[in-house]
């Protein structure tokens, strides 16, 4: 790995030579890989981006499509609201 590009902070540097100092750098890199894969919070709002710059993409490609989409979904939660109530006024 060059010395130009950033260490990840769950990886382990090469050419460590002293024990102790190479397990304390492998502790840090897992404690570093625990936090981020226990992290939820974190992996929601970022998954939640993708999923938001994804749709942004698509409705600046196809606008109409989405459009219908979105139509579409609101017949279905206007229908199914629709019918709760029915049955619960019943």
């Amino acid at each position: 790995m060059s010395s130009d590009q950033p260490l990840a902070k769950t990886a382990v540097p090469a050419g460590i030579t002293d024990p102790v100092e190479k397990a304390r750098a492998e502790l840090k890199a897992a404690l570093a890989a625990i936090e981020v894969k226990a992290n939820m919070p974190r992996r929601v709002a970022d998954a939640t981006e993708a999923r938001i710059v994804k749709a942004r993409r698509m409705a600046r490609d196809n606008p109409i499509g989405v459009a219908a989409a979105v139509v579409g979904a609101a017949a279905v939660v206007g229908g199914v609201v629709w019918g709760f109530v029915r049955l619960y006024t019943r």
